[in-house]
């Protein structure tokens, strides 16, 4: 008794493909690609929260402490030089406590709340391109 395989293995190693198997090779190929440009997407919106998100904390703590220590200068120069406490008055009086750019309104606080919100952006793009890599 002579077994054969059935028709659909000896295609397959034959290199003999049915209209099934393209139509299977079409959609796999059609969802890597759709994974692909998710994957490509939500890497890059990380890269960039990454970049931007240390600078816009470092820019608001900065803008917030430096009336701070520019006051407590002040107050402590207080015995020096008449001149010298005109000169570091006028310092404090000349940092903004908030910039209009436009329609946007930047505070110290703004920039690090928008820090904050990259990182949480970052967090979530390194997480959908993970699930898109395991997915391709």
């Amino acid at each position: 008794m002579d077994m054969q395989p059935p028709s659909h293995i000896t295609d397959r190693l034959l290199g003999r493909s049915s209209r099934s198997d393209s139509s299977l090779t079409t959609s796999s190929m059609i969802r890597t690609g759709i994974w692909s440009v998710c994957y490509f997407a939500f890497y890059l919106a990380q890269q960039i929260a990454e970049l931007l998100a240390p600078l816009l904390l470092i820019l608001g703590a900065g803008w917030y402490i430096l009336p701070h220590i520019v006051n407590a200068i002040t107050t402590s120069a207080a015995t020096a030089d008449p001149q010298a406490r005109d000169i570091m008055n006028h310092v404090a009086g000349t940092l903004p406590d908030h910039l209009q750019i436009g329609s946007h309104l930047v505070t110290p606080g703004s920039l690090i709340f928008d820090g904050i919100l990259l990182m949480a952006i970052a967090a979530i793009g390194a997480t959908v391109s993970a699930l898109a890599a395991r997915n391709m």
